[in-house]
């Protein structure tokens, strides 16, 4: 699969794409978008963390950068250009419903601890094979705990720990120098993992957390919904199967610990892309703005 934060890229094929749809191809528009579609959907779920919302703040990115489109001059990466628009719009959108519940890591801690250690589900109760609502529970908890930091270290954080963006490409996306971005990445590291430290059990063995006890009273709270499961699926490539090994600078071995924890959920795609994306590139006003054919 094609990765635009691999440390080395060949932008050939996207430069290609983009002579082309500037002299009016539908076709080599739709590619273009759907090369990097899923990338900007994996940014934007971490940030906003309900799908719904994420589709969303993808489409209105990839809006935006379809009608600048006529903007890119080539004198930057097309990578650069392009999530230079998709930072910009995740960190000044409007608050999204997951954020209006105003989430630190002791009020997060707080929800945990306030639900039940209850037994598994009874098998012949649930849609789905229980060890799946398990890992659902599990990477519901762990992406919901992205919520507690601010917006610019979720957003640092996704690049490099759990994408791959070396810290050269995380500053040219973020327009930060490289020092600055290795700083938010080491806070949004040291608050994350603390607070996992002190609560999580798949990190420490002495903290009393377990997705296992922890998942009935997830479905039983709202949390984690067994018809609609939204992270978990066999059919799922994991993000360290499709993402760049990660660049960014490594304290110690404890830091990779945590980290693979992110690296291995699922690489998710959003639903309907070419249909969706046709519609949108029907409107007259985006056929007139590319001169489509």
């Amino acid at each position: 699969m094609y990765n635009p934060f691999a440390e080395v890229i060949d932008d050939s094929t996207d430069c290609e794409l983009i002579e082309q749809s500037k002299n009016g191809s539908q076709a080599a528009l739709e590619k273009l978008i759907l090369r990097h579609q899923a990338w900007i959907y994996n940014i934007a779920i971490r940030m906003v963390f309900h799908p719904h919302d994420a589709e969303e703040v993808t489409q209105e990115i990839l809006i935006i950068a379809i009608t600048r489109l006529g903007t890119f001059s080539g004198k930057s990466k097309f990578r650069t250009w392009l999530y230079r628009i998709v930072a910009n719009h995740v960190l000044n959108l409007k608050r999204r419903m997951a954020e209006t519940q105003s989430q630190s890591f002791s009020a997060y801690a707080d929800a945990i601890n306030g639900t039940p250690d209850l037994d598994l589900p009874d098998p012949k109760t649930v849609p789905v094979e229980v060890p799946l609502l398990v890992e659902e529970a599990k990477i519901s908890c762990t992406t919901g705990m992205l919520l507690c930091l601010d917006r610019k270290q979720r957003l640092v954080f996704v690049l490099a720990e759990i994408l791959g963006a070396s810290d050269a490409t995380g500053s040219e996306i973020l327009e930060i120098s490289p020092d600055n971005f290795r700083q938010s990445l080491s806070r949004a590291r040291r608050e994350l993992y603390q607070f996992m430290n002190q609560q999580c059990g798949l990190i420490n063995t002495n903290n009393p957390c377990r997705c296992h006890k922890k998942t009935k009273g997830f479905i039983e709270a709202g949390h984690v919904d067994a018809e609609k499961m939204v992270f978990s699926s066999p059919h799922l490539n994991k993000i360290r199967e499709v993402a760049a090994e990660t660049y960014a600078q490594v304290e110690n071995e404890m830091n990779q610990q945590y980290a693979a924890i992110f690296r291995d959920h699922p690489f998710l795609e959003p639903k309907d892309q070419v249909l969706w994306l046709r519609r949108m590139l029907a409107q007259p006003t985006i056929r007139d703005t590319l001169h489509l054919n």
